[in-house]
């Protein structure tokens, strides 16, 4: 496997002679397919090299893209990938609206204003559907604050690059998912562009528009007055409602028997859960709650940071609590789809809440409980692909559990 270089061909837009595909039909990934975008643009022409799910180059567009791969001989790599620093941060002035302190808004917003960019690709939602996700241009600090708060369903962020190189932007943020990513570092080259910056969040579990609504349906007291959502380090799922009031249910509670095949085939095959080729990422599960969790992967991504590092109160990363026996004791539970009564999932929330992971280890326990799950889905559901598709770093942190055939 190797990463996608710069074209040699004689015709170096030989990609704009490809057609895209029609939104909604088959996809080279087949069920597999993340729903990024690309192959909705003519860059399906690279589609075979640069699809996450059907070709694994994580290591090779690491060192593409930072200079270096990770250290296997580094635990923290394994699980954070490559990074120049992290930190907690949350701003001194929230942005109204977002679904944290708006980060990742106020980032892109200095980006713009001060011309280093001269457009963010961003997910703003339509307005039929606040969780219906629309990919834009931003060329605002207004649109930009349109795209605030997570879609946590399947977006085509990438189906808006041919309108890149047809506008003629050379300066541009990309704000994305890691499947997206993966996908924009292999033809990065191909998009003619002067300056590049990505800054990526954590992402994992999402889910087809119809998925999430069965989800909210079976979790939440009101699933139609819900604006957000998100899995927290207290291990509740935290629910915002349009009155403003916040609605929590304990993980373990959770309708596992029912939601099991929620999840979309792509995000249960998936090892980027830290969005391991962005510049910046900005997430939550490093850090303590109501903190955000900041890695600056290189020089682009500290460069992002600093514009916004005097709006920001930070501390630095902690780590705390043993996370190795709950999530030995996950893996059989999630895979016999186990769903406790309510007043013994919430008993075992607070006392894990208490004593259990907190900070990085947080972060840990939860790759390790995503990407056991995953290893077995893709060894009993795809075999096929489990030796290229598994990255090694992946393969080093599920080594560390006993997991079921």
């Amino acid at each position: 496997m190797t990463s996608v270089q710069p074209s040699t061909q004689s015709d170096p837009q030989s990609h704009k002679k490809a057609k895209a595909l029609k939104p909604g039909s088959r996809r080279p990934a087949k069920e597999l397919c993340s729903e990024c975008g690309l192959c909705d643009t003519y860059y399906i022409h690279y589609v075979k090299e640069a699809c996450a799910f059907l070709n694994q180059q994580i290591p090779q567009l690491e060192e593409q893209t930072h200079g270096r791969s990770r250290n296997l001989d580094n635990p923290d790599d394994w699980y954070f990938g490559v990074s120049q620093d992290m930190m907690a941060a949350r701003k001194q002035a929230p942005i109204e609206g977002a679904q944290w302190t708006g980060i990742v808004s106020s980032i892109a917003i200095e980006m713009l204003n001060r011309g280093m960019v001269e457009g963010v690709i961003c997910v703003q939602n339509t307005k039929e559907d606040r969780f219906q996700p629309m990919p834009v241009i931003a060329t605002t600090p207004e649109e930009i604050l349109a795209a605030r708060v997570n879609k946590p369903t399947l977006s085509p962020n990438l189906s808006v690059l041919e309108q890149i190189e047809q506008s003629g932007l050379k300066r541009l943020l990309v704000i994305g998912v890691g499947c997206q990513i993966q996908a924009l570092r292999a033809v990065e080259q191909e998009l003619g562009l002067e300056k590049l910056y990505v800054l990526g969040t954590p992402c994992v579990d999402n889910v087809t528009r119809e998925g999430l609504q069965k989800f909210l349906e079976t979790t939440s007291r009101s699933p139609e007055t819900v604006v957000h959502y998100e899995f927290m380090q207290d291990f509740r799922v935290h629910f915002k409602h349009e009155d403003g009031s916040t609605e929590t249910v304990p993980f373990f509670g959770l309708k596992t028997n029912q939601l099991k095949d929620v999840f979309a085939p792509s995000c249960m095959s998936c090892f980027d859960y830290v969005n391991s080729l962005a510049d910046l990422v900005v997430g939550y599960m490093g850090a303590p709650f109501g903190w955000q969790w900041i890695v600056v992967r290189n020089d682009r991504g500290q460069e992002m940071l600093n514009l916004v590092m005097d709006q920001l109160e930070t501390q630095p990363v902690m780590s705390q609590g043993d996370r190795k026996n709950a999530v030995q004791q996950s893996i059989p539970a999630y895979d016999k789809g186990v769903t406790l009564p309510m007043w013994a999932a919430k008993l075992m929330g607070v006392v894990i809440e208490r004593v259990g992971p907190k900070g990085l280890e947080y972060a840990r326990f939860s790759i390790d409980s995503h990407f056991t799950r995953n290893y077995l889905y893709v060894k009993r559901n795809h075999p096929e692909k489990l030796a290229d598709h598994v990255p090694p770093y992946a393969r080093r942190i599920v080594a560390q559990y006993k997991l079921p055939e």
